[in-house]
């Protein structure tokens, strides 16, 4: 299972789940644009690359989700694809994120919610001591 939706009050709240960070980093991602778009109706036309970088991977996170909605809100993107790397080097994480969507078209694209923010209440990254398996719990204010 990639994500899962949790019932909330006002906002949209998510469960994610990677092998791996990268693939964390890669379903949050998709469950944050599913929440805006119909997934089905985007084509891949457009390519965006997005480069961050924190000392803390939940922080990371946040930027990377946090970054999907400003990209939206500015240049009018949406993503149905993604291709993130991950590295970790004098105590940072540095993200590259290639996105790849199509600019929002009202007419082509079915439309869901308008997402305005990721929120800090209940933002939690966590790495599982079995397997190594990451989930995250995120909430985005639409």
């Amino acid at each position: 299972m990639k994500y899962k939706f949790l019932d909330h009050t006002a906002d949209v709240m998510f469960e994610a789940y990677g092998k791996t960070l990268e693939n964390l980093f890669v379903n949050t991602a998709l469950a944050t644009e599913s929440i805006m778009v119909n997934m089905d109706t985007l084509e891949e036309k457009e390519d965006y690359t997005i480069l961050l970088e924190n000392e803390d991977i939940k922080e990371l996170l946040y930027d990377f989700l946090s970054e999907l909605i400003f990209v939206k809100d500015t240049e009018e993107l949406l993503f149905k694809k993604f291709n993130v790397v991950i590295l970790h080097k004098n105590k940072k994480y540095e993200l590259i994120a290639h996105c790849i969507g199509e600019i929002i078209n009202r007419e082509k694209h079915e439309l869901i919610d308008d997402a305005k923010a990721v929120t800090k209440h209940m933002f939690e990254v966590k790495r599982r001591e079995k397997d190594g398996a990451w989930k995250a719990n995120v909430i985005v204010d639409i």
